[in-house]
């Protein structure tokens, strides 16, 4: 297994957390290793739907985040990565505070890859779990100007 770059992860973790999608959903990229990534959310009015409980889309958002990072480390340097699947199931309801994401690679693979992650409130309730098959694409790595691993 590849020693990931602690100047990589930094990097990454700037990349990510500046990005428009994760900026616009009040999220972030807290923590990656080999198999495994923390997903931060601070939940906002924008959030929520007619009820006053955060949108299930949002849930998915943030498990979708947590499985695809969670699966990235293992690729090689010039190889990307994408969901290919996604399935949860909603287990509470939440309406404020700050959602964490804990995102598990189960079986990493060259071509396909399968993750898991919970959501889970301020209070350590899980709110939500789900899995996704991820799949490898060769060709369309991430080149953030240092070496991904040492």
């Amino acid at each position: 297994m590849n020693t990931p770059n602690p100047e990589f992860i930094q990097a990454l973790k700037k990349t990510v957390n500046t990005s428009p999608y994760p900026h616009h959903m009040n999220m972030s990229l807290a923590d990656i290793n080999h198999d495994t990534a923390v997903i931060a959310m601070t939940l906002d009015r924008c959030h929520l739907q007619p009820f006053g409980i955060v949108h299930g889309g949002v849930i998915a958002t943030l498990i979708d985040t947590a499985t695809f990072w969670a699966g990235f480390l293992r690729l090689p340097e010039d190889t990307g990565l994408v969901n290919i699947d996604l399935k949860l199931n909603y287990l509470n309801s939440v309406a404020e505070g700050r959602l964490t994401a804990e995102g598990r690679c189960l079986r990493p693979g060259k071509t396909i890859s399968y993750a898991e992650a919970t959501v889970l409130d301020e209070s350590g309730k899980l709110i939500a779990h789900g899995t996704s098959s991820l799949m490898a694409l060769p060709g369309k790595g991430l080149d953030l100007g240092v070496p991904k691993f040492l």
